[in-house]
């Protein structure tokens, strides 16, 4: 096949589509001149909790912002005078799941993943919940966006009488194994419209959802420098706001997405599809674990009421040849990434908590062993076959067939 270009994220492709429906939606909101807050935002904030399935929806300046605010609402961060807070959450995530945590000061207690799902490991949660003193909330991550397992975390935190927020940043859309859209059954669900996101912005944006009054009362206060009514301030809150533009923009998109989820997984599955036949085994088996056949594993994949949106679709390839892997896709003009390659227990700003290599071995082996693909709605069937007859012919030329 001859060589071609394909990024790992064609934003610009998925505009060409929505141009026209999009342009004058903007030029509206630069004619109005109202551009924080307003009915822009509150529409989009009424659409989004239809979407997600809950009572309230609360816009913010990010998905770092949604997080801050989840862990806020539940009053967790410094308190003069008493022991720190921690909560559990995954090592093998995007930083602000923790940063989030220490940044208000509390700690962040890192559990290890699941190797077939790389969500977080609950036996391994629960096992460090059992010797957590001061455990404020349980943070688990819908990773990649695949819904973690809702009904057990749930009693999870009811066992330890702790909230179950949801980081669903890059999950807007995926179903658990009841059917319910992640984000409407923890406490809080917290989301990130980044750009690069199933439902991204142009810029950064996010937001909160929860059934639950109280919680919602106090999220909109924080958001607003923790104001109400305007310049009376009863707590110290952020300035996180949602811009009138982004919510425009996000209203439009947000009237696409299971279109564009629908092209996802269909590209999820032509890739795992393509890569079985070439002799791939899914993540369930250990790199390591086969007597032959390809070293590739594809993502498990999910079953009944459940829904993977794959906003990445990850490869566990030896981590041996895994940067070489990135290198020579890059020379065939092939985008793509790792998510992620530190586990943030051996990041350098939290050593002082006291991990050290080895103390995660999923987290570790994945951060080694992973590699994302393009997987966007518009990426084309050539494309696709492009992408896996390029790495099948590396693997196979590098790792051997034998693993």
């Amino acid at each position: 096949m001859s060589e071609m270009n394909v990024p790992l994220l064609d934003l610009k492709a998925q505009y060409d589509g929505i141009r026209d429906e999009l342009e004058p939606i903007i030029r509206g909101v630069i004619e109005d001149q109202w551009f924080i807050m307003g009915p822009e935002v509150a529409e989009f904030e009424k659409e989004l909790a239809e979407y997600v399935g809950v009572k309230h929806a609360i816009g913010c300046a990010s998905g770092s912002d949604a997080i801050l605010l989840a862990l806020m609402a539940h009053g967790i961060g410094h308190q003069p005078g008493k022991p720190i807070q921690r909560v559990i959450c995954p090592a093998y995530t995007f930083f602000s799941t923790a940063g989030s945590v220490s940044r208000l000061g509390a700690e962040p207690v890192f559990a290890d993943i699941d190797p077939a799902t790389y969500n977080m490991d609950i036996d391994a949660t629960r096992a460090l919940a059992q010797k957590t003193e001061n455990l404020a909330a349980i943070m688990p991550v819908h990773l990649f966006g695949q819904s973690i397992d809702m009904d057990a975390w749930l009693e999870l935190g009811k066992e330890f009488g702790v909230p179950i927020i949801e980081d669903a940043a890059q999950s807007l859309g995926t179903k658990d194994s009841t059917g319910a859209v992640v984000g409407s059954r923890g406490s809080i669900g917290c989301f990130s419209f980044f750009p690069s996101k199933n439902l991204g912005a142009f810029g950064d944006g996010g937001a909160v959802t929860t059934n639950d009054d109280a919680l919602a009362d106090k999220l909109r206060i924080l958001r607003v420098h923790g104001g109400k009514p305007k310049y009376y301030h009863s707590v110290i809150g952020l300035n996180s706001r949602l811009d009138a533009l982004q919510a425009a923009i996000l209203r439009v998109k947000l009237g696409h997405l299971d279109d564009w989820h629908t092209q996802r997984i269909d590209n999820a599955h032509r890739y795992t599809k393509l890569f079985t036949e070439a002799g791939a085994l899914t993540s369930a088996t250990p790199i390591g674990e086969q007597a032959e056949g390809l070293a590739i594993r594809t993502p498990t994949g999910v079953d009944g009421s459940a829904r993977h949106i794959y906003n990445q679709y990850v490869l566990r390839v030896p981590a041996t040849i895994r940067d070489d892997l990135r290198a020579h896709l890059r020379e065939k003009n092939i985008g793509n990434e790792v998510y992620y390659p530190v586990p943030l227990h051996l990041q350098e700003c939290f050593l002082d908590l006291g991990w050290s290599v080895g103390d995660l071995p999923h987290s570790e082996l994945a951060a080694a062993e992973t590699i994302a693909l393009p997987v966007f709605p518009e990426l084309t069937d050539e494309q696709a076959r492009y992408v896996v007859e390029s790495v099948v012919a590396f693997v196979n030329q590098h790792a051997a067939q034998v693993v």
